[in-house]
């Protein structure tokens, strides 16, 4: 619980009570502006609302508080060539610092073995299997056509956007077959057919429907078999 509303403080003061405005005078002036303190302030309050006003906390909201300054101020002394990076290390070690100061301020304990038990083991391994190994597979299978494919991936697209795309439509249909929502994968595809069919009309040839609908089904099939396979084995471990 005290994890939870630290992370409540934490997103509030960070995407809700943070404007604009503060931000682009941040990356400005740096340490000199007013709104990194202010900002540091608004979080200080936030943890101190959350956890209820209480005497006990007074260390953890101090210590996060002094943790949350260096974190900005590390952000905001880096480079602007990694400013998209930046903002997810600086979302991590913000999330860290919280798990970590609650975890020792309540004196908790992780029992790993309880934690890597035999079904969470096969949950991590499909999952693996649904997006990475999946990615590699199907781009083993598409090597068959090579010339082809690298034609089609000439006429333009954000780069690797198809990899992750895939993973997502994966991890979409393995939890819809975990679950039993079979009718929610036709969804998946026919939104999927809708946003494809003004590529598929404006093709001049049967190149870029082949590899799509290849593409799709191959795509399905193993997220669909994956999904399977865990519903099977999951209830004999």
């Amino acid at each position: 619980m005290l994890i939870l509303k630290l992370l409540t403080a934490h997103f509030l003061g960070d995407f809700v009570f943070q404007f604009t405005y503060w931000v682009k005078d941040k990356e400005k002036q740096k340490i000199k502006s007013k709104y990194l303190y202010l900002h540091t302030l608004v979080h200080a309050l936030l943890m101190v609302i959350f956890t209820g006003f209480q005497k006990q906390y007074v260390g953890v909201v101090a210590v996060l508080t002094v943790f949350h300054f260096l974190i900005d101020v590390f952000k905001l002394y880096s480079s602007k060539e990694q400013k998209r990076m930046m903002f997810f290390v600086d979302q991590l070690l913000h999330l860290i610092s919280i798990v970590a100061v609650a975890i020792v301020w309540n004196e908790w304990s992780f029992d790993w073995q309880n934690m890597l038990t035999n079904k969470n083991c096969l949950l991590l391994l499909c999952l693996v299997c649904v997006t990475a190994v999946a990615s590699v597979v199907l781009k083993v299978i598409f090597s068959f056509w090579n010339k082809d494919v690298k034609q089609i991936n000439k006429e333009g697209g954000l780069q690797n956007a198809g990899k992750y795309i895939g993973m997502l439509e994966r991890l979409f249909v393995f939890t819809f077959v975990v679950v039993g929502q079979w009718k929610a994968i036709g969804f998946i595809l026919a939104a999927k057919s809708i946003f494809r069919f003004g590529d598929l009309t404006k093709a001049k040839d049967r190149q870029l429907t082949e590899y799509i609908l290849i593409g799709t089904f191959l795509s399905f099939g193993i997220a669909m078999l994956i999904g399977l396979l865990y519903n099977y084995w999951e209830t004999k471990i």
